[in-house]
């Protein structure tokens, strides 16, 4: 998943952050360092940039499955524990991944362990099969799958795992922000790419209005509005990879550099639900 573009705005038809206080230090404000929050019911989770891109790829992913927000909290709790949500290459014997699965325990060859859509689609997989797993307290659920020797170590990240996946389903709208500095040595596929990424992650089917746009359908309606928060998101999450700077949404717009301290801003009249998600690539 690790995807990489002049200007270009991508549109997503169909389809948190927190005001920030400047550090004067003699010479003036301290611009915030690099990094993602989500702020959700007075619980604030921070994550860095290769955290987030994980945390909502893990999230896109059960959405785009139709899980409960329940099935995300117990997925992200879990990574938190086994590999504090990075793509790691090793761990105990022969595990690997966001998850820590082990190939000699069937979760798949070492490659597709490494794959972060296949880690997480075998992870749901194995969880879907649990029965009553939405009731569980997450620990317990995710002890299920993993079977690993520290049973209760997964509550300990319970508390944040409910809180972005809230954020990043879409449940508690714009609720996850990041701050994000441009990166001036993006190439030339960034557009495509990312059309190509949330046909792919979101299940939709993208396709050209324009040279510089691109459109998803994904219909009306509650559970759209809460996709469209989703995806949202993900850009955002994904706006440092992609060299994304801006995504509006909703009545609300997020922009990369120092107006990415703000978080998501109120931008003109409220989008109707179900309306569009814009992304604007650099």
């Amino acid at each position: 998943m690790r995807v990489r573009s002049a200007v270009t705005t991508l549109v997503v038809l169909g389809a948190a952050g927190a005001g920030v206080v400047a550090v004067v230090r003699g010479t003036g404000p301290l611009p915030d360092p690099e990094g993602c929050t989500a702020v959700v019911e007075r619980h604030t989770v921070s994550l860095d940039t290769e955290q987030a891109e994980n945390a909502a790829l893990i999230a896109a992913i059960g959405v785009h499955r139709r899980l409960p927000a329940r099935a995300v909290s117990i997925a992200l709790a879990t990574a938190y524990q086994e590999s504090k949500m990075i793509n790691v290459e090793h761990g105990d014997r022969d595990s690997l991944g966001l998850f820590q699965q082990r190939p000699s325990q069937g979760w798949g060859t070492e490659a597709q362990i490494l794959d972060p859509v296949h880690a997480t689609n075998a992870f749901y997989d194995a969880l879907v099969k649990i029965d009553g797993y939405e009731s569980m307290r997450i620990t317990e659920a995710a002890q299920k799958v993993q079977r690993s020797a520290y049973p209760e170590a997964y509550e300990d990240h319970a508390e944040d795992g409910r809180a972005l996946a809230s954020a990043l389903t879409g449940w508690s709208a714009h609720t996850f922000s990041c701050v994000v500095r441009p990166d001036k040595t993006y190439d030339d596929q960034r557009r495509s790419v990312l059309r190509e990424e949330l046909g792919n992650v979101f299940g939709a089917t993208p396709s050209n209005l324009d040279s510089r746009r691109v459109a998803v359908t994904i219909g009306v309606g509650a559970s759209a509005h809460r996709r469209g928060w989703a995806i949202a998101s993900y850009a955002v999450a994904q706006a440092k990879r992609l060299g994304i700077s801006q995504v509006s949404y909703d009545g609300r717009t997020w922009h990369d550099g120092d107006a990415s301290e703000a978080g998501w801003r109120t931008a003109g009249s409220t989008t109707a639900p179900g309306d569009a998600v814009r992304i604007t690539v650099r």
